[in-house]
């Protein structure tokens, strides 16, 4: 046997066999709570098996998507549809802000911990926190979070919210100049379209479990 050619065997074997004991820790990082963002668990992935090597957020999401559908099996459907129900429902009672279904519950990768998240336009975050203190919806806490987009830095505004299910819910807000824009999703790739409420309310009814990710 070639020497050569069985070294380039041996490692490329063992490098994928690395790359994919990272990437399932980095998931289960995230699947367990204990990181948060890809980013912390990717590196923490990477230093438990003393390497330098990171997956991308691509990889990581996949087998966090896989972690979740081996734990969770048929009930994670259900709650799917029970969670995208319930967006549906507080999206009607955002209906003025022109809210859009964005996170997990859209794409339909939910797991265990996963909470809703609905992006909102509005200039004032105070208006719309008022509107939600005369519904159902109990506000637990609002923050500020800032990002770069398009190379300028955005604060937006991040409403915490608990539904009557006892759903955790996060209510970003946006400005309405950006209700138009384009952006690029850090972990698959795509354009985030969402889901605006008739889009949502048509999926319920033809297809309620359907997902939006990226064929790989």
């Amino acid at each position: 046997m070639n020497p050569t050619v069985s070294g380039v065997i041996f490692v490329t074997t063992r490098t994928k066999v690395t790359r994919e004991k990272v990437t399932r820790e980095a998931a289960t990082l995230l699947y367990s709570g204990v990181e948060k963002e890809y980013k912390q668990a990717k590196l923490k992935a990477a230093k438990t098996f003393g390497l330098h090597y990171m997956p991308t957020n691509l990889e990581v999401a996949i087998e966090l998507d896989r972690i979740a559908e081996e734990n969770e099996g048929p009930a994670r459907t259900d709650r799917l549809i029970r969670m995208r129900k319930e967006a549906l429902r507080i999206m009607k009672l955002l209906r003025k802000y022109d809210p859009t279904l964005v996170g997990s519950v859209w794409r339909g990768t939910i797991h265990h911990s996963s909470d809703l998240d609905i992006i909102v336009h509005h200039e004032e975050p105070k208006e719309v926190a008022k509107t939600i203190q005369q519904t159902d919806l109990s506000i637990e806490r609002t923050e500020s979070a800032t990002v770069v987009k398009h190379g300028k830095k955005k604060e937006y505004v991040h409403i915490h919210v608990e539904s009557p299910i006892k759903e955790k819910v996060e209510v970003i807000v946006h400005s309405p100049e950006e209700a138009c824009l384009k952006e690029k999703c850090e972990i698959y790739g795509d354009e985030i379209k969402g889901l605006r409420l008739e889009q949502l309310e048509k999926l319920l009814k033809d297809n309620p479990d359907q997902r939006f990710v990226p064929e790989s």
